[in-house]
């Protein structure tokens, strides 16, 4: 795969991924991966996240949660953030994480070299890089409104960057689904 590389530490395939919802958040990444919001240097290290545009999908809020699903969708473009290190254990926990709700694509992502205003005006695209995302299935749960990242960061990202919160809800027989290689 053209998103895998080859860890220093071990033979295991490093990911890249765009994450357009909680997971644009670093704290809440670690939270799901490491089940802590701060991990040691050696682990974020591992790790880079980079501002990113995905052309073609649309993000929406999901009815009664406070997270997002973004669904195929010519009109529209995702701000997210492109993560580069993830290994096998880190998509499996990704996986669990995000449920039945999600199927896991392959997708190709513009890396920002700047950040423009929240409607993108003044974005500066760069790199395309591929990466693995998570589209949402069930969409009559999407409402219309668009999901606020900072409305996130303000009321729920305390409770969410707690280790003992952020699997509550999961189905440890539901993951995420993998979408076959095109």
């Amino acid at each position: 795969m053209a998103n895998e590389q080859t860890s220093v530490q071990s033979d295991d395939p490093v990911h890249c991924a765009f994450f357009y919802g909680t997971l644009m958040i670093p704290e809440v990444f670690y939270t799901v991966c490491y089940n802590s919001k701060t991990v040691p240097d050696a682990i974020a290290s591992q790790h880079k996240f980079t501002p990113a545009i995905l052309h073609g999908y649309g993000r929406r809020r999901v009815r009664f949660a406070d997270y997002p699903g973004i669904t195929v969708d010519a009109e529209h473009s995702v701000f997210g953030m492109f993560a580069e290190g993830l290994t096998n254990a880190n998509l499996q926990k990704l996986d669990y994480f995000e449920g039945a709700e999600y199927e896991r694509r392959t997708v190709k992502v513009k890396l920002l070299e700047k950040v423009g205003d929240v409607k993108g005006e003044g974005n500066v695209e760069g790199e395309e890089r591929e990466a693995q995302v998570y589209v949402f299935i069930p969409t009559p749960l999407l409402e219309e409104k668009e999901w606020d990242l900072d409305e996130f960061k303000r009321d729920k990202l305390k409770l969410w960057t707690r280790g003992d919160h952020i699997f509550a809800d999961c189905d440890p027989d539901k993951p995420a689904t993998v979408a076959a290689a095109v």
